[in-house]
């Protein structure tokens, strides 16, 4: 197995919320990228990254700060979305490795802002839905949020919830117990 085979993106994004609808003109665009690389063969988390983005139609609201703990000015610092993007697909071979994300919600919200923005899609098409995963490998009707999903599997949250660098280091821990359990579906 070649490295681009055995390691895997695991992907969780942060995006500009509100606690009831947007104002008017705003878009929930991605501030946040966190990127925890996973070792398959090693059964290891062998990287960890996150990403600033700064919003072009939209700020960080009050709740969005009390959610991810970003504010607008922190943000401000990061990079333009496309710059986030190329990122992914020269340093972490996003466009031919495999990823996975907790749900579809990560790659549904990059397909939509990278098609709003014109900017290239940076991920290849073997994308696993480790949350439905999870749910399969346990039979569970209910598909469990991350954090319930760590308590499930008697793993520990660390960090904070809801910043996409510990969320995706978390999401990682369960790809791996997955992995442990011989229940990680191929991609």
């Amino acid at each position: 197995m070649d490295d681009a085979r055995k390691l895997l993106n695991v992907v969780d994004v942060e995006a500009t919320c509100w606690k009831g609808q947007p104002p008017p003109g705003a878009v929930n665009e991605i501030i946040e990228i966190g990127l925890t690389v996973v070792d398959i063969e090693a059964r290891e988390r062998v990287a960890r990254h996150r990403m600033l983005v700064r919003p072009r139609r939209s700020a960080v609201s009050e709740f969005c700060t009390e959610l991810t703990g970003l504010t607008q000015a922190e943000v401000d610092t990061g990079v333009e979305f496309a710059e986030a993007c190329r990122w992914l697909a020269a340093e972490h071979d996003a466009g031919t490795r495999p990823w996975a994300s907790w749900g579809d919600y990560d790659r549904k919200q990059f397909e939509h802002q990278c098609k709003a923005t014109e900017t290239a899609y940076p991920f290849g098409q073997r994308h696993t839905n480790a949350k439905q995963a999870f749910a399969l490998a346990r039979g569970l009707r209910r598909r469990p949020g991350m954090a319930r999903a760590l308590e499930i599997a008697g793993l520990p949250l660390e960090g904070r919830h809801h910043s996409g660098a510990d969320d995706a280091w978390n999401i990682a821990a369960l790809v791996l117990d997955l992995l442990g359990r011989g229940q990680w579906p191929r991609p």
